[in-house]
C-alpha cells in the first residue's frame, strides 16, 4: 500500500508541474528573480517572515521595531508588479492544493462525520 502512496504521490506531483497554475508560478517567479533588487528585496521580505513566525511560535514577544520594520517591507513589497504577480500566482496554485487536500482528506471527514 505505500508504495502505491508513493506512486499516486510523483503522478500528483506531476500533475502539478503539468498545471497551468504551477507553470504561471513558475513564469512570475522567474519574472520576478530577473530584476536583482526586487529579488534581493523578496528574499529579505521572505526572511523576516520566517524570523518573525519563529520567535511568536517559540513565545516571544514581537518589538514594535520588529513590527514596524516588517510593514515597512511589506508596504515596499505589495508596490512591486512583479512581486504581486507572483503573489497571484501562489494564490492559483494555493487554491488548486487546497481541493486536492479536500479531496484527499473527504475520507476522513467521512468518518467523523459518520
Amino acid at each position: 500500500m505505500a508504495d502505491k502512496m508513493a506512486e499516486l504521490g510523483e503522478q500528483v506531483t506531476q500533475a502539478l508541474k503539468d498545471s497551468e497554475q504551477f507553470k504561471a508560478l513558475q513564469s512570475a517567479f522567474n519574472a520576478m528573480k530577473a530584476d536583482t533588487d526586487t529579488y534581493k528585496l523578496f528574499k529579505d521580505f521572505q526572511k523576516i517572515q520566517l524570523d518573525l513566525q519563529q520567535k511568536q511560535m517559540s513565545g516571544q514577544q514581537l518589538t514594535d521595531d520588529e513590527m514596524k520594520h516588517a510593514r515597512e517591507v511589506a508596504d515596499q513589497v505589495g508596490k512591486i508588479d512583479s512581486i504581486k504577480d507572483l503573489m497571484e500566482a501562489e494564490r492559483g496554485v494555493n487554491s488548486m492544493l487546497n481541493q486536492l487536500n479536500k479531496t484527499i482528506t473527504q475520507p476522513i471527514q467521512d468518518i467523523y462525520a459518520g
